[in-house]
């Protein structure tokens, strides 16, 4: 493949997404997180007044948006979950194409461009990918790790989300991540060699 791949890296709550990301990135991936580029649109005084517009002051007290009371308000309802999509996602894609092209751009070329996306499959984005990777892990290590994160609205979010087997069959690439990091890495590295290949 004469140009760099462009891979979404996908898995459920507490599957290990953002240690698969720094991974990949050690090993010379180029690598972006939808879930900072979402906190950094959240920036954006138009979008923090449409969220309070939408949902009350209560969602961005002193103009900054808390997206732990945003997700309680949006995720209360189908219209309103909806609603944050429609605001969100297509800022997330024009600022992850803009990424791309840079990614691509680099020299020497990385192995990859993979972008984090929780809810790849879910939001129907998998067809812009070249591959797509799922992280899975044991559901009682992934419910821990998501809870001890403090993830507000875990069971609303997991309910939304497909489940880690509809995410594994739809992925091109499944890695594992119940051991250890560099156990993960290996993994990971051999999805890149066969990219790359």
């Amino acid at each position: 493949m004469n140009e760099v791949p462009f891979v979404g890296l996908t898995g459920g709550l507490g599957s290990g997404k953002s240690t698969a990301l720094a991974a990949l990135e050690r090993l010379g991936a180029a690598t972006a997180s939808s879930d900072a580029i979402v906190h950094e649109i959240y920036a954006d005084p138009a979008v923090v007044d449409a969220v309070r517009e939408r949902f009350g002051d209560a969602v961005a007290p002193a103009g900054t948006v808390d997206r732990a009371a945003l997700a309680r308000a949006a995720f209360a309802s189908d219209e309103g979950r909806d609603w944050l999509e429609q605001l969100i996602w297509p800022r997330v894609r024009e600022r992850v194409a803009a990424w791309l092209i840079a990614a691509r751009a680099r020299r020497p070329a990385p192995p990859a461009a993979v972008v984090e996306v929780p809810l790849l499959f879910e939001s129907r984005q998998e067809a812009i990918y070249d591959a797509t990777i799922a992280v899975v892990a044991d559901e009682q290590l992934r419910d821990e790790r998501a809870r001890s994160r403090g993830h507000a609205a875990v069971d609303e979010r997991a309910a939304r989300q497909l489940s880690q087997a509809e995410k594994a069959s739809s992925a091109t690439y499944v890695v594992h991540n119940d051991g250890s990091v560099e156990e993960l890495q290996a993994q990971l590295s051999a999805i890149l060699a066969k990219l790359s290949g």
